[in-house]
Parts: C-alpha cells; structure tokens; sequence
C-alpha cells in the first residue's frame, strides 16, 4: 500500500472524477455516495468517480453532472474513448452506498446508500461491463485508495458509534480488493 514517491495523489469530492495513468493514486472517503472504478490491467490507465445520487431523475441542466451515477459512468467513459481503448477491456469495482443514519426505514422504502449502490450495478450491467469487485451497504463511511499502477482498491470501512453494535465488520479493519 505504500505509494512510490513519484505518483501523485488525487483526492476526489462528490461529484468529481479523475483518469490518469501508473503514476496516479486516487483517494476518496464515501457514506452513501458510491465510487466506480475502472481500470485497464494491459495499460495501467484508469479512473475513479465518486457520485451522490443514482440520476436526475428527469430534471433537465445543460452538461454531465458527476453527482449523478448515469453521468458520472458517462464522464468515465469519455475518457476511454479519449484514451483509445474499449469499455470491455476494463475491470470495475464498486465501493459505497453505506446507511449514515441507521434509521430504520418502512418496508417500501430504501435509503439513498442502497439507491446509489442498485444504480451502479444497474450501470454495470446494462454496459456489459466485467464486475471484478464490490464492497457496497453497510453502516457508516469507508475510506477508498485505488492504485492504478496495480489495479489494487484499499477500502477501510469505519461503522458509526451507533452503527458498531449491530455490524458484524471489524470497525477500521483494511481490506485489499485485487
């Protein structure tokens, strides 16, 4: 897990996305937001987005927003084509969609973290995409490193205090997603 001196660190806030090449780490803390990561395992190029909402919802704004799992996947994908290579050659890994709240919710409802995550299987699935990896629900946020020079995703997953009781993760044990 330790970062060679030359690469640089790139920390994404919601709604933001980044692609870059070996020589980049990519960071981001999630709770119900959801990240996709992308990464080319031949070139060593990839990127990371981190959105907050699965869709609009049909509200319309000019431009891709990345707070939104549609567009965020479509500013991704972007980048692909820019860089010459093809969706399927990519392996994807999801992270995220934790419950912040711990409120328990009716029988038909859902919150936003179990929305956010549904949405970016969706996506996977509906693009036929190679799903390599996903650490998604829970209670509380995760802390998110992926190393594109190795395609590794570092995910450290910390319950809320009022979450801790009823997870059955060790709060703050770090796990490597290959």
């Amino acid at each position: 897990m330790r970062k060679p001196p030359h690469v640089i660190e790139i920390f994404l806030n919601p709604g933001e996305y980044y692609f870059g090449d070996r020589d980049t780490r990519i960071r981001t803390i999630l709770g119900s937001c959801v990240s996709i990561t992308l990464w080319h395992p031949k070139l060593l190029i990839g990127g990371m987005c981190h959105y907050m909402l699965p869709s609009r919802q049909g509200r319309c704004a000019p431009g891709a927003d990345g707070k939104y799992a549609d567009e965020a996947l479509g500013l991704l994908f972007e980048e692909i084509r820019r860089s010459g290579t093809a969706f399927e050659e990519y392996q994807v890994k999801l992270f995220g969609g934790g419950n912040m709240f711990h409120r328990q919710l009716g029988a038909t409802q859902t919150h936003i973290g179990i929305r956010n995550a549904d949405a970016g299987r969706e996506l996977v699935k509906h693009h036929g995409l190679r799903l390599a990896a996903e650490d998604l629900g829970g209670a509380g946020h995760r802390t998110v490193l992926f190393d594109i020079w190795s395609g590794h995703v570092w995910v450290r997953q910390l319950a809320t205090q009022s979450a801790e009781q009823c997870s059955d993760r060790k709060s703050g044990a770090l796990c490597r997603h290959a």
